[in-house]
C-alpha cells in the first residue's frame, strides 16, 4: 500500500512510536525513525527502519534531522509527530522551566517537525501529516495544565494545516489515545503514587480506569488508526481529531 513513500516518526523507537512505524513499514513505507537516544533506534531498525538521531525540542536538531532524512530516502510524505512527554503537576508548582521543557518537545517540536516535513511534501502528490495528541487535547486532565495545554496546541496546529491545505492533495489529523500501555504509564505509576498517596497498584488502576473501557489500549491500536489514516478512502478525513479511549468523552 505505501511502496515508495517515505515516513517519518518521532519518538520512533518505542512505545506508540514503534508500533506506528513498524505498521507503516509492514505496509511497505521506508520509515525513518527519530529520537535522542541513538542505542534505542539501533535496537529496532531494520526492516525498513532507518534509525536518525534528533531532539524535537531542538529546532536545529528538528531542521538538521529531517534533511539528512529527505537526503537519503526523499521527501517525507507521511510525517507522524509522536514524540512527548507525559508529566503531570500542579499549576502552583509549575515553574518556567517545566512549562517550557513541556511545550518545547510537545508543540513547539510538533511544529517544527511538520513544518520541515512539509517544505518536501508539498512538492509532491500526496500526503499525511498525522499528530500522535492525547485525550487530554480534548479535555481537560487533572493535575497536568501544561501537558494538557501543549496537546490542545497540537490539535490547534492541526486544524490550522487543514484549513491552509483545503483542496490539496495534503490531509492532517490528530489521533487521541487514552492511557496507551506503554513505558510512560509504568514511568507514571511512581508519580501518581506518590502524588496522590495511594499504592502502585492503585495507581496504576487510576490510569486502566481513566479509559472508558477499563483496560489500557495497545499501542498496536493507535497504529491502526494511523495506517487507516494513510491508507485508500480516507482522503475526505480532514482537520479532524479522533478519539481512541473505549467510548467517548
Amino acid at each position: 500500500m505505501l511502496e515508495g513513500k517515505h515516513a517519518l516518526v518521532t519518538g520512533g523507537g518505542t512505545g506508540i512510536g514503534l508500533a506506528i512505524a513498524q505498521g507503516l513499514a509492514e505496509a511497505g513505507a521506508q520509515v525513518t525513525i527519530t529520537g535522542r537516544r541513538v542505542d534505542v533506534l539501533e535496537a529496532v531498525a531494520g526492516g525498513g527502519l532507518h534509525p536518525q538521531v534528533m531532539d524535537v525540542s531542538i529546532e536545529a536538531s528538528v531542521a538538521d534531522g529531517v534533511a539528512a532524512a529527505v537526503k537519503a530516502r526523499g521527501p517525507v510524505q507521511i510525517c507522524i509527530p509522536n514524540a512527548g512527554i507525559a508529566e503531570g503537576r500542579a499549576v502552583h508548582k509549575t515553574d518556567t522551566e517545566f512549562w517550557r521543557r513541556i511545550m518545547a518537545t510537545n508543540l513547539d517540536g510538533a511544529f517544527w517537525t511538520v513544518r520541515e516535513c512539509l517544505t518536501g511534501m508539498r512538492q509532491t502528490d500526496w500526503g499525511r501529516v498525522i499528530a500522535i495528541s492525547s485525550i487530554a487535547g480534548l479535555k481537560g486532565l487533572k493535575g497536568a495544565a501544561a501537558y494538557t495545554a501543549s496537546k490542545h496546541g497540537m490539535i490547534g496546529l492541526i486544524r490550522a494545516l487543514s484549513e491552509d491545505y483545503l483542496g490539496q492533495p495534503f490531509t492532517f489529523n490528530a489521533v487521541c489515545p487514552g492511557y496507551v500501555d506503554t513505558e510512560i504509564v509504568t514511568r507514571n505509576v511512581d508519580a501518581i503514587s506518590e502524588r496522590a498517596g495511594v499504592s502502585a497498584e492503585a495507581a496504576r488502576e487510576m490510569m486502566v480506569g481513566a479509559n472508558k473501557h477499563k483496560r489500557l489500549i495497545a499501542p498496536e491500536e493507535v497504529a491502526a488508526a494511523v495506517l487507516w489514516l494513510v491508507g485508500p478512502g480516507s482522503d475526505s478525513v480532514n482537520g479532524q481529531a479522533i478519539e481512541i479511549a473505549g467510548g467517548q468523552f
